[in-house]
């Protein structure tokens, strides 16, 4: 199978080109055309009407979308959720879970395992575990009476329902730099999150295997001029890499402008936390058996903590574009390649030959028009 996408404005790492062409075989990416070049014969083609183009966005920390969260143990919230998430041009998502039980944890390894046998919007090629290994003291919108400590038993456990790729844990805590050790020892990206860890912790863990940080600056140790924490080691250290919700709320314009300007885009990871309120109506709801309340787009906790977002995943990369002006042929970066790149998702990241096909055509106000996977037009505006 041939398709052909024309008149397009191809926006890749390192790559902004107006009016180009995209031809498809199969699953693969097999040319990228400059404008004016001889167009090859295809089976379909599609006129982009020269909206962007970019390569489809990996959402590595998401719970929930259109009233289901991943930890409603449910096939079919796993797939309304998967199917909301392509809507926004999310292509790979990783189901993400909370601070809950094993059982709760091996029921969900199931669902995505059934719904990745048989996927209709995002593909997940594996689990985000936040939590349950965190600290009591920065639970923020996690459940404190399930917080234990890290178990490479457990996670293994669960690993071998469907894959783990990911766990956000805190660092600090007993037990954990050997945990860090053991994890990444068997291929699992490790994150400090909801964490209280100071510097010093920091570079134990990073020496550990640490990677990422998870939703940077959010419930986790503040900058301060005499200890920097994990804010200060985030923007310290050249090699980790952080999670950040740009919708404006979990940090502000400045703070978006502060750390898009002092890190280096390649360790930049663009997420939402977006949870089952997402695509929803403002009111009521729960996470981890905790209640929120969503009003005017941001939900809280009853005690005005933030519980995540209702954030739509190319409106963060709007947000960013429109604050930093940098180009989005490197904000694209953090859409996609670094997460593939992190979490060794091969041939992802890129609209260039032999990548995999999948993409994202958003309009000006960064509306996705078109979702393709895996080669294939899944969703349609």
């Amino acid at each position: 199978m041939k398709t052909l996408i024309t008149n397009a404005h191809i926006i890749s790492p390192g790559i902004d080109l107006v009016g180009g062409s995209v031809l498809i075989v199969d699953n693969r990416i097999a040319d990228v055309l400059q404008p004016g070049a001889p167009l090859p014969e295809a089976d379909k083609t599609i006129d982009a009407g020269g909206n962007m183009l970019l390569p489809g966005f990996i959402d590595i920390h998401s719970h929930g979308a259109g009233g289901c969260d991943t930890c409603d143990c449910s096939v079919e919230s796993i797939r309304t959720i998967a199917d909301c998430k392509m809507k926004e041009g999310v292509t790979t998502w990783l189901p993400t879970t909370l601070t809950l039980g094993t059982k709760t944890l091996m029921d969900v390894c199931e669902c995505v395992k059934t719904y990745a046998a048989n996927p209709t919007g995002s593909k997940t090629p594996g689990v985000h575990l936040e939590g349950p290994y965190i600290n009591p003291r920065q639970c923020g919108a996690q459940n404190p009476a399930f917080v234990r400590p890290a178990d490479i038993d457990e996670v293994m456990s669960l690993a071998a329902i469907y894959p783990v790729l990911y766990i956000s844990l805190a660092p600090e805590m007993p037990g954990a730099l050997e945990f860090i050790a053991q994890a990444t020892a068997a291929g699992i990206t490790c994150s400090a999150g909801h964490s209280a860890a100071t510097h010093a912790d920091f570079m134990k863990a990073k020496a550990a295997g640490l990677k990422h940080l998870t939703h940077f600056c959010n419930q986790m140790s503040p900058q301060h001029h005499r200890e920097i924490g994990l804010v200060g080691s985030g923007m310290l250290d050249r090699d980790i890499k952080i999670e950040i919700i740009c919708d404006t709320i979990h940090l502000c314009r400045d703070m978006l402008n502060l750390t898009f300007t002092n890190k280096d885009i390649s360790q930049m990871i663009m997420i939402t936390d977006s949870l089952a309120c997402s695509w929803m109506p403002d009111g009521p709801g729960q996470l981890g058996g905790l209640p929120i309340m969503v009003k005017d787009g941001v939900a809280r906790l009853e005690s005005g903590n933030l519980a995540g977002s209702t954030l739509r995943y190319a409106k963060g990369l709007k947000n960013v574009h429109e604050i930093t002006g940098r180009p989005l042929s490197e904000l694209v970066k953090a859409t996609s390649l670094n997460q593939a790149e992190s979490l060794g998702l091969k041939g992802l990241g890129k609209v260039s030959p032999g990548y995999t096909a999948d993409l994202v055509l958003l309009n000006a106000d960064f509306d996705a028009l078109m979702t393709i996977i895996d080669g294939e037009v899944r969703y349609t505006a």
